[in-house]
């Protein structure tokens, strides 16, 4: 009888290394998500009031948006 281990994300690999590299994906991961936000801050608030104004935000929402 043969037994199988199901128990491994990534067959031929360690857990350990499976584990690690789901770990770096979610920093990068995070990062690339950081970024975007910082970035699209950043443009937003190059807008004048009144461009804000126009797609229904003020230059308070924009901390929270991103």
């Amino acid at each position: 009888m043969a037994a199988f281990d199901t128990a491994r994300t990534h067959y031929g690999t360690s857990a350990v290394t499976g584990r690690t590299s789901f770990g770096i994906a979610g920093m990068v991961g995070a990062l690339a998500a950081w970024n975007d936000a910082r970035v699209t801050r950043k443009a937003l608030s190059k807008l004048s009031d009144r461009e804000l104004d126009d797609i229904g935000l003020s230059r308070g929402d924009i901390d929270r948006i991103g």
